[in-house]
């Protein structure tokens, strides 16, 4: 059989209704743990050696198993780890990669809460960041790259400024560093863009946004691509004996390398900082997560067609200093956008007003479609203020150079008519600028 494609897997992907009563939907399994069957079978369960097997939610659950497997096969990674938020599986990510300490290369236009975490909680537990006006700058990455860099990390569509990693040639410089390449993938979701595909190893989702799509549940994912060689002494924590893992079959060596090789990142993830951390997903989270994914391709496609329509109008809007919304054809970066997004570059984009602070709220509080609310990737349409709301633990020397401004507004395009939305914010603008 030819491997399914994306419209198949976000479907069926990850699920057989043979093993569950033939439901054809995926059920809810509102229960906290789970029978183990013989003494034998429930110490592999324990070790995580079985497949698709359940001892206690808190660790795996089948409906949130088949969110992971089907995320999994839609990004092309080997497995993945669902979690309670999106800054979950940033956290995770970065504490399972530099764990005891060390550095990571990073961008400055990210999203406000992960720049914060990076800043001012991270370097408290020896993580430090070396943060960089232009990931895309590749000699000033090669040049931050010391004995103790644990990783590069970046979004593959910044917020708010929709700028482009280019991933590809970051992935390489990673690897020739033997480090990971990490990749938030939020804007993009696995419909618009695959980092795996170009190189990198480990894929993190806050899946509240565009893979759910309905604002209606707040999750995360972490995916682990199943490339990277974590036998290396960058990462001694992978190659120590994890007393949990030992076994018969591991009496002496059992540590996450030797039982999981290629997984060893993803098993840590769950069998440590999942089991001990306790960011769950809740199963019915899960299920109506999986019920927002079966149609993301045609809202993606519906969603980026309004955006990019809305993008022009507002470049031609003549009360509009700026459009950031890299999938125009007269952006720095549209070769990029070509390259990875063929699809479209996102539902996400900023302008800036070509007036003042009051004339922003002004905006904010004329338009009537579009809901004040700091979140992306909704059905529904949202504006933003990020210097007030999603990016205000910006350090101020950052702002400008990340385009935050008290002019710029942020929004997110959803579902609507797309004509209906032009004409809110058109009428918003002109009663700001009255």
């Amino acid at each position: 059989m030819t491997e399914e494609k994306f419209d198949t897997l976000r479907i069926h992907g990850g699920y057989d209704p043979a093993k569950h009563n033939n439901s054809a939907t995926v059920p809810i399994y509102q229960n906290v743990a789970f029978a183990l069957g013989s003494a034998e079978r429930g110490e592999a369960v324990a070790q995580g050696t079985v497949p698709d097997a359940y001892m206690y939610s808190r660790v795996g659950n089948p409906t949130v198993g088949v969110l992971e497997r089907r995320l999994a096969a839609l990004d092309g990674g080997t497995e993945a780890v669902a979690v309670g938020s999106g800054m979950a599986a940033i956290t995770y990510a970065i504490l399972n990669v530099a764990e005891g300490g060390g550095r990571i290369i990073a961008p400055y236009d990210i999203y406000g809460a992960a720049l914060d975490e990076f800043e001012t909680l991270f370097p408290k537990y020896g993580i430090n960041f070396d943060l960089v006006g232009n990931i895309n700058d590749f000699d000033e990455v090669k040049s931050l790259i010391q004995p103790d860099t644990k990783a590069i990390y970046v979004e593959s569509v910044a917020n708010p400024t929709t700028e482009i990693s280019d991933v590809e040639k970051l992935a390489r410089i990673a690897h020739e560093a033997h480090i990971p390449l990490i990749v938030d993938n939020t804007f993009s979701t696995p419909y618009l863009f695959k980092p795996i595909q170009y190189g990198a190893d480990i894929v993190v989702y806050s899946s509240t946004k565009g893979i759910s799509g309905h604002g209606n549940v707040v999750s995360g994912v972490i995916i682990d691509g199943g490339h990277f060689d974590w036998e290396n002494s960058q990462f001694p924590q992978f190659q120590e004996n994890e007393f949990i893992l030992k076994s018969a079959e591991h009496p002496e060596n059992y540590s996450y390398t030797t039982v999981f090789k290629s997984q060893a990142f993803i098993k840590r993830i769950r069998m440590k900082y999942l089991r001990l951390m306790g960011a769950v997903l809740g199963p019915f989270d899960a299920y109506l997560e999986l019920v927002g994914l079966e149609t993301i391709s045609e809202r993606l496609d519906k969603e980026v067609a309004t955006s990019l329509k809305i993008a022009n109008y507002l470049e031609k809007n003549p009360h509009v200093k700026a459009v950031y919304y890299t999938g125009l054809p007269d952006s720095s970066q549209y070769s990029l956008a070509k390259k990875y997004f063929p699809k479209g570059i996102g539902t996400v984009l900023s302008f800036e007003l070509n007036g003042t602070a009051e004339q922003t709220k002004k905006v904010v509080d004329a338009v009537k479609l579009f809901l004040y609310l700091p979140n992306v990737g909704d059905s529904r349409s949202l504006i933003v203020n990020p210097i007030k709301i999603t990016h205000r633990e910006v350090p101020e020397d950052r702002r400008a150079a990340s385009h935050i401004t008290d002019q710029l507004l942020r929004l997110s395009i959803g579902l609507e008519d797309s004509d209906d939305l032009i004409s809110d914010l058109d009428q918003a603008i002109k009663t700001a600028f009255e």
